[in-house]
């Protein structure tokens, strides 16, 4: 299912969301920003994962200067994310930031975010108003049980959202999250048709890659496919490029994204005589280098059904004793040495 195209349209940058504008990419450094070179060299890595657009974390002065030169050697959108210091909000948009993450909440007295809120709208810079689970306001925790939930982190939300607005300003993206992955879900059910501002979703604190992958696959899974959502984070503790990875697959995968290869294999048998789960682990990182190629790549485990399972993959190979098939939509093109299989791929891939 698309997006819903009710959403406002919001500018970050050079990167259109909401509206019929396709699930934008996101990610965030954990260099220090100060650290120019550093937060430079991991943002083009990350540029050439597939991220569209980047957040920097921006706690002191020094940082909010860095973005200006920060700015001066990347390709995509750059977001301040601010905790607390409503003078650095001023100073980030200041120093060119495409968009600020603040939750009013934290950034103090109506004066301070007022402030905030009257910079941005002199430089139609976007807000994005995020609220977590872990910092919902204990008034809305005890008016819905003494617990955190939906119903109280949407509230919270559309407060804030309705705070902003009430001083004259509209170009808006909204932020909900929770580690909880079905209230975070539900979450986004109940604000979705109470609200035309787009969304950036995301399971915040999910954890590692593995359990991460897991409860964000699940969470932007049921969210996404309901056509709620503009924007995506995979938030995993790792290397911010494996987000990247994980996000492109997750949309590809709800058929939100086109393009990139798309590698199936089996999950091996008795039958298997080669080193099968290595194998597939080399081809996954050999496909990175084509992300420009829209294919689907089976790697199978052995020669028996091989070519009938990878019957719907554009290009695929099957390993024997010694040897392994090379197969394209099912059909076996040739054989080749097992030492020969991985390089085969590869010419082949490029090829098509």
């Amino acid at each position: 299912m698309l997006p819903r195209e009710n959403t406002h349209v919001v500018s970050i940058g050079n990167v259109k969301i909401g509206g019929n504008n396709p699930v934008a990419i996101q990610s965030m450094c954990n260099t220090k920003t100060e650290d120019i070179k550093g937060t430079v060299e991991q943002i083009l890595r990350l540029e050439k994962a597939g991220c569209q657009i980047i957040r920097c974390t921006v706690p002191t002065n020094e940082a909010a200067k860095a973005l200006k030169e920060i700015k001066k050697e990347i390709h995509i959108p750059l977001v301040a994310d601010i905790h607390f210091d409503y003078k650095m909000a001023i100073a980030a948009m200041e120093n060119g930031a495409d968009k600020i993450r603040i939750n009013p909440g934290n950034i103090g007295s109506i004066e301070k975010i007022k402030a905030v809120v009257d910079c941005a709208k002199e430089r139609n810079i976007p807000i994005r108003v995020g609220v977590n689970s872990g910092s919902l306001e204990k008034d809305l925790i005890a008016k819905y049980g003494g617990h955190v939930t939906a119903e109280g982190i949407v509230e919270s939300a559309l407060d804030k959202v309705k705070l902003i607005e009430d001083m004259g300003y509209d170009n808006l993206v909204i932020s909900i999250k929770s580690s909880d992955v079905l209230m975070c879900a539900k979450a986004h059910e109940l604000i979705a048709d109470k609200t035309n501002h787009p969304l950036h979703v995301g399971i915040t604190e999910s954890g590692t890659v593995w359990s991460g992958n897991i409860k964000s696959s699940i969470g932007l899974g049921m969210i996404l496919g309901q056509g709620i959502g503009n924007t995506i984070r995979v938030s995993l503790s790792a290397d911010p490029v494996e987000e990247i990875k994980s996000a492109k697959l997750i949309l590809r995968t709800l058929g939100l994204r086109t393009g990139g290869i798309e590698v199936v294999s089996c999950p091996t048998c008795g039958r298997t005589n080669i080193d099968l789960i290595s194998l597939a682990n080399e081809v996954q990182t050999l496909v990175e280098e084509y992300d420009h190629k829209n294919l689907k790549v089976a790697v199978m485990g052995c020669v028996v059904n091989g070519p009938g399972e990878a019957k719907e993959a554009d290009i695929g190979i099957a390993g024997g004793k010694g040897e392994g098939l090379l197969i394209k939509k099912g059909e076996i093109i040739r054989k080749v040495p097992e030492g020969e299989l991985l390089s085969t791929l590869k010419e082949e891939i490029a090829k098509m």
